[in-house]
């Protein structure tokens, strides 16, 4: 069974969780890492030009965090799902994210296959 490629954007300040989940997709089949951020604003503008399925955002970052980001994305591509990922167990957060247009929300100590299930179920909402 051949299933659609799920297209990833990751949005973190931190490069090496930016190349971590890096890896982590490779090593999957369905999913393709279509660009890489390190904030909000770069997140809108990559949006635009790779047209990502799933954006997997950071909260706290420089320039623009990822609740704002969020927002923008929801509204200008009502088609791409964000997940939030994030090491903050703050309720506050999670809130103001899923307020701005999160799918869902995932901690970064989470398991690989969690965080693939996630990206699955958001890349499905996301394709037509």
């Amino acid at each position: 069974m051949h299933t659609k490629t799920i297209r990833v954007l990751i949005v973190d300040d931190h490069d090496v969780v930016r190349r971590g989940l890096g890896v982590f997709l490779r090593a999957f089949e369905d999913f393709e890492l279509v660009g890489e951020a390190s904030n909000g604003l770069e997140a809108i503008s990559m949006c635009a030009e790779k047209q990502p399925n799933v954006v997997l955002m950071d909260i706290v970052m420089p320039e623009m965090d990822g609740i704002t980001a969020t927002q923008h994305i929801h509204q200008r591509y009502p088609a791409i799902r964000v997940i939030a990922l994030t090491s903050l167990k703050d309720d506050e957060l999670v809130n103001k994210m899923l307020r701005a247009g999160a799918a869902s929300f995932i901690l970064k100590d989470t398991s690989i296959d969690c965080l693939a299930d996630a990206i699955r179920s958001a890349g499905v909402q996301s394709q037509p």
